[in-house]
């Protein structure tokens, strides 16, 4: 059996069917965590506020690039708080 080609990619919700406002209604999507496998994504209804669904995406690149930066970061930090003491 030939291997079937991924011709949707990553797919956005534009509107989902709110269970409180009893009518499919447009969402904002806000980022609820940064994991080591992907990114999880909420989705609420923009007229009620009620979740009313959810995506993870297995695109790690934002950890690593979060990771990368905080590993980075303390020597920065400690830099930055020795001259603000002097």
């Amino acid at each position: 059996m030939s291997r079937m080609v991924d011709s949707f990619g990553e797919l956005e919700a534009t509107s989902i069917f709110c269970p409180r406002c009893k009518r499919a209604n447009p969402v904002r999507k806000s980022l609820l965590l940064v994991l080591p496998t992907g990114t999880k994504y909420d989705y609420a209804c923009s007229v009620c506020g009620a979740q009313v669904g959810g995506k993870t995406d297995s695109d790690s690149s934002e950890f690593h690039r979060i990771a990368s930066a905080s590993r980075r970061s303390p020597s920065n930090l400690d830099r930055r708080a020795s001259r603000s003491t002097d």
